[in-house]
Formats: C-alpha cells, sequence, structure tokens
C-alpha cells in the first residue's frame, strides 16, 4: 500500500509464495493491483482474496483497496470473479495471516476515483520532490520522505501549502537521498530525517534554505 513497500518486493513475493498467492502494488510499483486482477480474471479465477499490507510510513487508509477493485469490477468486461478485501491493514508480514481471516466481498456500489475535492490543483506555494530512485532509496529516502512529511504535519501544513511528491531518479545520484524544491529551484543532498526536518523549518516555514545540504546548480 506504501510507496516504500516497493522497496521490499522480495521480501513481499516470499511472504505471498506461503500463502499461494501474488503481490500487487497500490503505487508506483507493477502489477498494479488493476492488472493482476485482470490477469487473475483472464486466467479464470472465481473468487479473489485481497489483504492489504503497508510496511512503510503514511500509507493511504485501508479503504483504497476496496475503492480501486471496486473500480476495476465496474470496468471489468466479460467475466467478473468474486473479489474479497480483508477490512483491516496488516502492518507486518505475519499480521497477513490475520487479516485473510476476515474478509468482506466488494459490492460494486463503492465510492469511484473522483470527488469534488480532487477537482482542482491544489494553491499549493511550493512543491517539494522527494527522489525514490534506487539509490536514494538505498540510502534511506523513505526514512527522509516520512521525517518530511510527520514534519510538515506537526507544522500545520497540507498539500495546500506544501506538496510533496515522490518521484523516480533526480540524477544527482551521489548526493543521495536528493530531495528539491520547485520553484525555489534549490536541491539538497544527503537528506537524512534530521535534515529532513532542518528543510521543513528552515526552508518551508522561515524561507531560508539549509545551505549546508544544498546543491550547486
Amino acid at each position: 500500500m506504501s510507496v516504500s513497500d516497493v522497496d521490499r518486493r522480495d521480501e513481499l513475493l516470499a511472504a505471498a509464495a506461503r500463502h499461494h498467492a501474488g503481490v500487487a502494488f497500490l503505487q508506483m510499483g507493477d502489477p498494479s493491483i488493476s492488472r493482476e486482477l485482470t490477469r487473475l480474471a483472464d486466467a479464470g479465477a472465481t473468487t479473489i482474496s485481497l489483504a492489504g499490507i503497508s510496511l512503510g510510513p503514511l500509507a493511504p487508509g485501508q479503504s483504497w483497496l476496496r475503492r480501486i477493485a471496486s473500480h476495476w469490477w465496474r470496468e471489468r468486461a466479460g467475466h467478473r470473479p468474486v473479489i474479497e478485501v480483508a477490512t483491516r491493514l496488516a502492518s507486518t508480514i505475519e499480521e497477513i495471516e490475520v487479516a485473510l481471516f476476515d474478509l468482506k466481498p466488494i459490492s460494486g456500489a463503492e465510492p469511484g476515483l473522483t470527488s469534488t475535492a480532487w477537482e482542482d490543483v491544489t494553491r499549493h506555494r511550493r512543491q517539494v520532490l522527494i527522489c525514490r530512485g534506487p539509490r536514494c532509496t538505498a540510502r534511506g529516502s523513505d526514512e527522509t520522505a516520512r521525517a518530511l512529511i510527520l514534519g510538515l504535519m506537526e507544522a500545520g501544513l497540507g498539500d495546500h501549502d506544501v506538496l510533496v511528491t515522490h518521484t523516480g531518479c533526480q540524477f544527482p545520484c551521489n548526493q543521495a537521498p536528493v530531495v528539491s524544491v520547485q520553484p525555489d529551484d534549490v536541491w539538497y543532498g544527503g537528506v537524512d530525517p534530521h535534515a529532513a526536518r532542518r528543510i521543513v523549518s528552515d526552508h518551508l516555514l522561515a524561507d531560508t534554505p539549509v545551505e549546508s545540504r544544498r546543491l550547486p546548480r
């Protein structure tokens, strides 16, 4: 469910194999849930059980698993299997077993993928781009993201103030983890959790870039 779960693909695949299951990703990874549902349905599956797991920080709520599955089910042409979704998210590999004991079928009447709340571009003044490419991820950009997002939340800043976006490689890979702030055109390297919180307090709140972590342009 979370962005950082993609980085733990091998661990998740091993856990899924113990349940004779597969792995799909809500975001940032392949296969997507929709693609995997299509594959299973095309193979003749009559019932598909989905258990959400979030090993990383700040994943979307469990309701998104039902929302995505229901959207796929409504849009599916031809054979549509029964889809059961666990009513709780697992936060550890071990909790998957427990989650699979409490499944609820989707009805097709779940909320869709659109809402009036998601119609317009937010009024954010800045956008923070957190690199989640292979080198930055290996050097802990998941914890960088956690610290930055929690720092923003503690400061009372939401999407209408600062929009946080996870990206692929931003290229100065030797400086990982890399974070850039736009439209300020400020790039940071070596952004550990402590530096991430300084970026929030100094740059995003006080308009003063953190020079000790700033990369030349």
